[in-house]
């Protein structure tokens, strides 16, 4: 039967684009959006993964709290998600799906499907707005292309599934949640879903290659990143009558700040501290008992972060001691540093030379990695267990730059992207 099917259309990407934009969904909570995905597989003859087995429990970071799943899951039902998928999925996000299953595993994709915490512009210019597809959730929107990449994704299911009978090995596609935080890659990873694999691939539209035409082959240079949240816990007192009887966690709170950014460099490659947020204390006479803070540390290598950050608990955990604090670190996310190999860059180089869409003169060999990306974990992964992987950038016009609350990307790269990547699989199952 899939033989038979007919070429996906722009028209129908597009739509596909537009329907994940309006219902866009925050990290490890897209539940609305993992039924969908699972409904379009489910119509292309498919068997997708969902539930526990996707990811394993005891490696997932940066999990929303129950209140916050359920309120997901409850505003997915109210938007027509089926009852049954939703109980399927177990509380977990994302799904596996494999092309041939009856064949062992050769190429794996991932695509990431969650949106921001930003609240997207109501500019009457804004496309999404002057087009009718606007988000339809206050403060949270598809601001990095993410809508697009699942777009993709299931175009790329629906032509393999056209060329079924020609793939010699499985193709497994990962559609995985929590991308923005670096937070769900890492549990598909432990849950085995790259073990067996010879090539990896991961694709973003815009970065660095902003203009229509574009193509970068393979981004190398990705930072590694650890995302962490710290607690003080100290105690109260009257600041004016009794202050040496409290133990001041703002204190404590800012003095770990400054000793975190005055950390020497390394001098294998970059380095970076990140202190996001510092909230403390409940009023202006009151020795603050409780300070919280988000932090993240980033390395040109997976060493140089984990020097940093192993130097800021230090730093944290000492302090905590001096201003007699409770401390509690909790990651929230992180990914390694990786790069794209020169064997994969020649494959896609090859396959784009194929396909219109992509003028020579905008094709480039490599990028900069643009910060850090969630991918790295299955790319260092597969590269350990010797192969290969590659990270792509898709060229667009982009309306504004990523996590903009104007972003907006070309949806005429989605086409010539399922093409690309269509044949690039087909390339690499031979190899």
């Amino acid at each position: 039967m899939t033989e038979h099917l007919s070429p996906i259309t722009q028209e129908r990407l597009t739509a596909l684009r537009r329907l994940f934009h309006q219902h866009a969904e925050t990290g490890m909570a897209e539940f609305w959006t993992t039924a969908r995905i699972a409904e379009e597989l489910e119509a292309l003859g498919l068997s997708p993964i969902v539930g526990e087995k996707v990811s394993r429990q005891e490696a997932r970071m940066g999990m929303p709290d129950d209140t916050t799943l359920r309120a997901a899951e409850e505003r997915a039902l109210r938007e027509g998600a089926p009852h049954s998928r939703i109980e399927r999925m177990e509380g977990v996000t994302g799904l596996v799906v494999n092309i041939r299953p009856d064949l062992p595993v050769h190429t794996v994709l991932r695509f990431d499907i969650d949106a921001l915490n930003v609240q997207e512009s109501d500019a009457p210019e804004h496309r999404p707005v002057r087009e009718g597809f606007a988000s339809l959730h206050e403060g949270i929107c598809h601001a990095c292309g993410h809508d697009g990449h699942i777009a993709i994704g299931l175009g790329l299911a629906h032509e393999l599934m056209r060329r079924r009978s020609r793939l010699t090995h499985n193709v497994r596609l990962l559609f995985q949640p929590g991308e923005e935080g670096c937070r769900g890659a890492r549990a598909m990873v432990a849950a085995g879903w790259l073990e067996g694999a010879r090539h990896f691939l991961a694709a973003h539209i815009g970065m660095w290659a902003e203009k229509n035409h574009a193509l970068v082959c393979g981004a190398r240079g990705f930072l590694a990143t650890t995302k962490f949240d710290v607690e003080f816990s100290g105690r109260a007192a009257h600041a004016g009558a009794e202050p040496q009887k409290g133990a001041n966690s703002l204190l404590a709170a800012a003095s770990a700040v400054l000793n975190m950014h005055a950390l020497p460099r390394h001098g294998e490659g970059d380095s970076r501290i990140t202190v996001g947020t510092l909230t403390a204390g409940s009023g202006r006479n009151v020795i603050a008992d409780h300070a919280f803070m988000t932090c993240e540390t980033r390395g040109a290598t997976t060493a140089v972060n984990d020097y940093m950050f192993e130097h800021c608990r230090s730093i944290l955990e000492h302090t905590a001691a001096m201003y007699e604090q409770h401390c509690r670190i909790r990651l929230m996310g992180g990914s390694d540093s990786a790069g794209s190999d020169d064997s994969m860059i020649r494959v896609v180089r090859e396959a784009a030379r194929t396909v219109p869409w992509f003028h020579e003169e905008l094709i480039r060999d490599s990028a900069p990695g643009y910060g850090s990306d969630d991918a790295c974990v299955p790319m260092a992964a597969v590269q350990k267990q010797g192969g290969d992987a590659a990270y792509l950038m898709l060229g667009s016009r982009l309306a504004a730059g990523h996590h903009s609350p104007n972003f907006d990307f070309d949806e005429k790269t989605l086409l010539p992207s399922v093409e690309l990547l269509t044949k690039i699989v087909l390339m690499l199952d031979v190899i």
